[in-house]
């Protein structure tokens, strides 16, 4: 049986809310065969019906499916801005300065993969002034995250390794603030890290470090 597919060839091919799924569904088939996840990940990031997967080639399978990993096996850097249903998205621009509750709702779902658009509704929203290399993004609003779910995974494993990095990093500068009793070095720091490339080589296992992300300082 002859098959027409798309097979997405970069992470801007593939949503958070396709990623979502897959790794819900990972988590489920943990103890399956490895036959049953590949079955699943071409169902999902190619978007085809589970039926249609099955009258495959089984060779055809294990290309797509290498394909599909390679992707994931590489650099992940921030992405600043990025264009969705000709919609223009900034990244946050003052972490130091968001509000309790932004802080709290980034803090609370960065780490769950059935929330993450959530905290990506955080961290990027609509561009609503864009001058000169510099921009201002709308006002935070909680109810808006579905919208997420359609960003492209590129944007959202670089702001996740980026998070990552920064949590590794940030309680050595909280000590050394504290030390000094300096306020504005971290401030500072935070500040600097959004001009960096935010990468991690070839991250083995992005559910763990979903499980293991957290930013909180206490």
């Amino acid at each position: 049986m002859e098959v027409n597919l798309r097979i997405p060839t970069s992470l801007n091919e593939i949503t958070l809310g396709q990623y979502q799924e897959f790794v819900k569904l990972e988590q489920t088939l943990k103890d399956s065969t490895e036959v049953s996840i590949q079955l699943k990940m071409i169902e999902i990031f190619c978007s085809v019906p589970e039926a249609v997967v099955r009258s495959m080639k089984a060779t055809d399978i294990a290309e797509i499916c290498g394909i599909i990993n390679l992707m994931f096996d590489s650099d992940y850097q921030l992405i600043s801005k990025f264009t969705l249903k000709g919609v223009d998205y900034g990244f946050i621009t003052e972490l130091d300065n968001m509000s309790f509750g932004e802080y709290m709702d980034l803090d609370t779902f960065i780490g769950d993969n059935d929330n993450l658009h959530r905290a990506l509704n955080v961290l990027f929203r609509p561009i609503k002034l864009n001058k000169g290399g510099r921009y201002i993004i709308e006002d935070y609003e909680p109810n808006d995250s579905e919208v997420a779910k359609d960003f492209p995974l590129d944007v959202v494993l670089g702001a996740i390794v980026f998070f990552y990095t920064l949590g590794k990093d940030l309680s050595v500068v909280m000590m050394n603030s504290l030390d000094k009793k300096n306020e504005k070095d971290l401030a500072q720091y935070l500040i600097s890290q959004q001009n960096m490339d935010g990468s991690i080589q070839s991250m083995q296992s992005l559910t763990e470090i979903l499980q293991n992300l957290k930013i909180s300082l206490n």
